[in-house]
């Protein structure tokens, strides 16, 4: 498709993490920039003091204050004269959404969740003075009452966690103070927000992934059972309940477990190692190069991605997966719960200890019966995440925002001028 003319196309303002940043969200926002910016003039805006500089070959990047920012600075930064629309990315960790909280608050634009629950965002943000306790427990006081308030305060006091409220207090409504629309990956995920917010439109798109070369599986015939568990990790991401399932397994069960990403802690899952005289069969790596988990990838007999709690998010995790034609193991819950049976292995959450153990022992009898669900994972990868499709509706919700937001302003300047008259 060829690029339209400066005049008439939309400007989409995208406020996102961009690489490097040690998120998927980030990645995200790489693999969706050229056939975005194919569609529309694209203005990257972040408040990070670097960035992959091969963004630049796609669209203009600018960095910002969130605190500072007004509207006529992103129409500044524009070269065409079309209308315009701002997005706004927002997922639950302080270190990269702290700032986009605080815009969304003071701009309008369209709201990306990439989470629902964002409490650990919220509560993280005020520990580290990235945003005001007081307008935090103001939005938890109008959002969930009495009670909201009482727990907010019980969060910051540190006497609740944040993660224990995903099911009843998620959180993001309060990113939504000026949003113009709502977008969501997931149709649970769409459904919870819609019933919350029947006065905001809640887009549903899913979540795109560069599809690559039809994969070249690595697996060893002989040796431990690999497995492998990537991304940022959280409590939800269920790596203590793994650890525990795996120090129950038989003896002569042989495993190499590797850890690539960000663990929330890393003093706690380091004890739990020593405590269940797993410290030479699990390899914790940190955040590692996409060449490397590619590798890994490719070796993995099973890749575990595991969720609980679950606000119906979508996993970057899941497609890069599928997109290397791996085995996984996920949690039957939320946008997994959704997916056809044979792309996965499912996990049922009250029985999680019993079928790890006999999938584990499934997988080492023979390497190869993970194969059938790493290709049909494959497969329905390639015909639900193309990121070009995912461009064109993107493109579509910027105009309908744009004309929404010139329809609010309207009416604004005219109740303005009532009043005067």
């Amino acid at each position: 498709m060829q690029p339209q003319s400066s005049r008439s196309a939309i400007t989409i303002h995208w406020v996102s993490p961009l690489p490097p940043a040690e998120t998927d969200i980030a990645h995200y926002t790489a693999r969706i920039l050229p056939a975005l910016s194919a569609r529309a003039e694209v203005v990257l805006w972040t408040n990070a003091l670097e960035w992959d500089v091969s963004l630049e070959r796609h669209c203009t990047v600018r960095h910002f204050d969130p605190d500072t920012i007004l509207p006529r600075d992103f129409t500044t930064a524009r070269r065409g004269a079309g209308p315009e629309v701002v997005f706004i990315h927002i997922g639950n960790s302080w270190v990269y959404h702290a700032g986009f909280l605080r815009l969304a608050q003071r701009i309008p634009s369209v709201v990306v969740l990439h989470d629902l629950a964002i409490q650990e965002l919220m509560i993280e943000a005020v520990e580290y003075n990235e945003w005001e306790a007081a307008r935090y427990l103001a939005g938890m006081e109008k959002w969930y009452g009495a009670e909201g308030l009482q727990i907010g305060k019980a969060c910051l006091a540190k006497d609740k966690k944040g993660a224990d409220l995903s099911g009843v207090m998620p959180g993001y409504e309060l990113a939504m103070e000026k949003a113009l629309s709502i977008l969501t990956h997931t149709s649970p995920a769409q459904s919870i927000v819609q019933a919350r917010l029947p006065e905001l439109t809640c887009h549903l798109l899913p979540l795109p992934f560069e599809i690559g070369p039809v994969p070249m599986r690595a697996q060893m015939s002989t040796g431990p059972l690999r497995l492998l568990q990537f991304g940022w990790i959280g409590p939800n991401r269920r790596l203590e309940q793994v650890l525990e399932a795996l120090a129950q397994m038989p003896k002569d069960f042989d495993f190499r477990l590797d850890v690539m990403g960000k663990i929330w802690n890393p003093a706690v899952i380091q004890s739990k190692l020593v405590e269940l005289n797993l410290v030479d069969r699990v390899h914790l790596h940190g955040f590692v190069s996409e060449l490397t988990l590619e590798d890994a990838l490719r070796q993995a007999d099973l890749v575990l991605n595991l969720r609980h709690p679950s606000m119906g998010e979508a996993s970057g995790s899941q497609l890069r997966i599928w997109n290397a034609g791996a085995p996984a193991a996920v949690t039957r819950l939320g946008w997994y719960a959704e997916l056809p049976e044979n792309v996965a292995y499912f996990v049922d959450l009250e029985e999680e200890v019993e079928q790890l153990h006999a999938l584990f022992s499934t997988l080492a009898a023979d390497r190869r019966a993970g194969a059938e669900i790493g290709a049909a994972g494959r497969a329905y990868f390639e015909a639900h995440h193309d990121p070009d499709t995912y461009a064109e509706e993107i493109v579509k919700i910027a105009r309908q925002s744009a004309e929404k937001d010139n329809q609010t302003l309207a009416r604004s300047l005219s109740a303005q001028y009532s009043l005067k008259r």
